[in-house]
């Protein structure tokens, strides 16, 4: 049975923003804080209280790489992929990773603790190949120290 949506969480964000003129990115950017990713049943309801177009909504949505449809895990890991971590095989650490949490590029565990996904340059070479685990950079890694990370997260998570 699919898990019904707090709409009420919506009531404050639009008091806020509803009469701002260009607020729909604010807006999702609120929403998403909120919820944690943008609710479909939300966007519906958006689109009626703002009488913005739904399809409009979505536009907004998927030119944007900010937001998510579907919901992410507590810690988010990102995998730099560009030159200089690609060329120091950030592609391996990533598909190690992927293996050892059961997962696909932008995927989250069923536990909702960890979401996996590929960036295209952090904008630190010097640490190459870099992830970064939430705000956390971690640098000069090889699979198996990015594997102790991980897991380090997971033992932090375990103890709350």
């Amino acid at each position: 049975m699919a898990q019904q949506t707090d709409l009420s969480i919506l009531d404050p964000i639009l008091e806020k923003l509803r009469s701002r003129q260009g607020a729909l990115v604010t807006m999702l950017q609120e929403i998403q804080k909120a919820y944690g990713y943008l609710p479909e049943a939300v966007l519906e309801r958006l689109s009626r209280e703002t009488q913005t177009p739904l399809s409009r909504i979505y536009g907004v949505i998927t030119f944007y790489s900010q937001f998510y449809l579907t919901p992410r895990g507590r810690n988010i890991i990102r995998v730099c992929d560009g030159t200089a971590c690609h060329v120091r095989s950030s592609e391996y650490i990533r598909r190690t990773l992927a293996d050892a949490l059961g997962l696909q590029e932008t995927e989250t565990t069923e536990d909702m603790q960890f979401s996996l996904e590929t960036a295209a340059c952090f904008g630190t070479c010097f640490l190459a190949p870099v992830m970064m685990v939430n705000s956390a950079y971690h640098g000069k890694l090889d699979p198996q120290q990015a594997l102790d990370i991980i897991e380090g997260y997971a033992q932090s998570e375990d103890e709350n």
